[in-house]
């Protein structure tokens, strides 16, 4: 890594801007004192808030849960035409009628809004998938816990299981079955190809299966180590990285339940099993960008606010209502605001299909306009109910796995720690601990790819909250969402619809917003991140500047 982090304990704990903490959140600056009543929801959109602390004490939970409703209500009112459940799903008509929800709540604002469409190929269930065996073993095996499907359509029904060359038990890892069309000499057409993961993108080796004549595909992990082992989900690619979605089912499995099927072949005993994905597929689906900008502020000097809008699976309000809902009243209460740098607030669509709304804006932007963005600030799951106060640092470790994250060109590190920081001291202000996490998943990831300096809040969503987590945030170990569904939860689970508005902590979105809004009140005057100049961070003429207790200096 560009940047060395701290120990997940000694980072979240550390004053992350040292002594000057308290000097930038000074007592009663960010929350309204007792004796002070606080302002109005119509008080707060009426005046200027142009300073952390008039910000943040307009950022309230009736506002922001308001938000949360409609959210709602737009997924119930909507149901997926593919499974009948509320849904907010990109290539839906819950995710339009979101897009039409924001777009109107920003031009009420007096923002400046633009619909940005981009295509891309939409795919959904259409009901529950099933793998079954007949024998030597009569057993149906259990979605989620002993397999996840993959993004594929089709059923096989009755067919005899057969392995693919290049299978390795145990393996040593690398396993190149199913890579190469060798590995299916004499295999029988009609017949489930078992494949072990390893060496090549899974959609090669199921390309493979299918030229061979295989009228379904079982992945399973390679086994050589505890993170391999398990069951797995997987994307499927072909050997360009292009997606892919085969005519017949594809299933992915443990290493356990993988070895037993190829003993079993092998034993003289071949598995006959069925397997079945019902889904719908759309080539060119169309999708939208939600994109606000204020009509003050240096268009040469811009500052992005995103939250993704899509859902996954239903109606999508931890993941990510609860971020959409963040910004949108933060771009509100700053309605009246002339800040320094042009503020741009996006809602991106296809997040969950692989960051694809904001790859798309990205990479069809200019190279001008590229370069007057100065910073990205994301906001991806704030309301997380067993939550963790997490920041995102480019140089900290993923969330899931826990591992550093990828690279990113070395001007995105340092500059990125600048409104990180000013997120961390307003978490310790309020006697919050704090840990980095990597950009890596969300839309922020695409700004630090493009070299542009990126931070952001999340909460965690589904497995697994570790002990450490625990120690510093209290709650439980397990799932993020504190469901009685272990390891996964409401969000990344096609087939429980659960991600509702109770799959959401009214108090966390509170104070996550309020960070985020710390963030977002800064850098719209911050002058030497944004603009790399020479002169001071804030203006001196400038409301904000009496709330900042140093300068922070980039190089």
């Amino acid at each position: 890594m560009a940047r060395r982090w701290l120990s997940r304990q000694l980072y979240a704990r550390a004053a992350a801007v040292g002594v000057a903490a308290l000097a930038l959140f000074p007592a009663g600056s960010i929350n309204a004192s007792a004796s002070n009543k606080p302002p109005s929801s119509a008080q707060c959109l009426s005046r200027v808030n142009d300073t952390p602390s008039k910000l943040v004490e307009c950022v309230r939970t009736d506002d922001l849960w308001n938000h949360m409703k409609q959210f709602e209500a737009i997924a119930k009112a909507n149901p997926s035409p593919a499974d009948g459940h509320p849904s907010r799903n990109s290539g839906e008509p819950g995710y339009k009628a979101s897009v039409d929800y924001v777009a109107a709540v920003m031009n009420a604002a007096g923002y400046d809004v633009t619909i940005q469409t981009y295509t891309f190929t939409y795919y959904a269930f259409t009901g529950i998938p099933n793998w079954s065996e007949a024998s030597p073993v009569a057993q149906t095996f259990a979605l989620t816990t002993d397999w996840n499907p993959g993004q594929s359509i089709g059923s096989a029904t009755n067919a005899t299981l057969q392995p693919a060359g290049g299978i390795i038990i145990p393996s040593p890892g690398g396993s190149t079955s199913g890579c190469s069309s060798s590995d299916f000499a004499g295999f029988v057409p009609g017949r489930i190809a078992l494949i072990q993961r390893g060496t090549c993108f899974f959609g090669v080796k199921v390309l493979n299966a299918q030229a061979a004549g295989a009228s379904g595909v079982v992945i399973f992990n390679e086994g050589n180590t505890a993170a391999r082992s398990g069951v797995l989900s997987g994307s499927l690619e072909d050997a360009n990285g292009n997606p892919i979605i085969p005519t017949i089912p594809v299933a992915f499995t443990s290493f356990a339940i993988g070895q037993t099927l190829y003993n079993a072949y092998n034993g003289g005993t071949k598995p006959v099993m069925s397997l079945s994905i019902p889904a719908i597929t759309k080539e060119n689906a169309p999708d939208y960008n939600v994109i606000a900008e204020s009509k003050g502020g240096d268009p040469n000097h811009v500052l992005v606010i995103d939250a993704h809008l899509d859902a996954i699976y239903g109606e999508g309000m931890l993941d990510n209502a609860s971020g959409s809902a963040t910004i949108l009243d933060i771009a509100q209460e700053m309605k009246n605001v002339n800040p320094t740098n042009k503020l741009r607030f996006i809602w991106f669509g296809g997040e969950e299909l692989g960051e694809l709304g904001s790859h798309y804006y990205v990479s069809h932007l200019s190279s001008t306009d590229l370069s007057h963005i100065g910073y990205d600030l994301d906001a991806d799951v704030t309301a997380t109910p067993n939550y963790v106060v997490g920041v995102l640092d480019p140089a900290g470790p993923d969330l899931f796995t826990r591992t550093p994250s990828e690279q990113f060109p070395n001007r995105v590190y340092k500059a990125s720690t600048i409104a990180e920081n000013e997120a961390n001291a307003y978490f310790e202000s309020i006697g919050l601990n704090h840990e980095p996490f990597s950009p890596v998943g969300t839309d922020a990831e695409q700004f630090n790819l493009a070299g542009i300096p990126a931070s952001g809040v999340l909460t965690g969503q589904d497995c697994c909250k570790t002990q450490d987590d625990v120690n510093l945030f209290g709650g439980t170990t397990g799932n993020f969402e504190g469901i009685g569904i272990s390891p996964s939860g409401c969000v990344d689970n096609p087939f429980l619809w659960c991600d509702n508005l109770s799959n959401n902590d009214p108090n966390v979105l509170t104070f996550m917003s309020k960070g985020f809004a710390v963030m977002v009140a800064n850098m719209a005057f911050d002058t030497k991140v944004m603009s790399a100049s020479n002169n001071a961070v804030y203006s001196k003429k400038l409301p904000i500047t009496s709330e900042v207790g140093r300068h922070y200096f980039v190089s």
